[in-house]
């Protein structure tokens, strides 16, 4: 593998881990807000939030082709 693929392989992997990333934040307000019935907690948003904003942040940045 050259460096060059190497590259490739390391954006794409921490592409799809920044998507996951936003993927289990929204899961996690989700399953938080059904367990125990607070859709409105400030708690929950303040961890979604900077989840799922990491998660898109991140995915834009590693998905950009240089």
């Amino acid at each position: 593998m050259t460096e060059n693929e190497s590259s490739v392989f390391s954006r794409d992997l921490l592409s799809m881990l920044y998507a996951f990333l936003a993927a289990l934040g929204i899961a996690f307000y989700v399953s938080w807000s059904y367990l125990y019935g607070t859709w409105t907690d400030i708690g929950v948003y303040s961890v979604t939030i900077v989840m799922v904003g990491f998660g898109i942040i991140g995915y834009l940045l590693y998905s950009v082709e240089e």
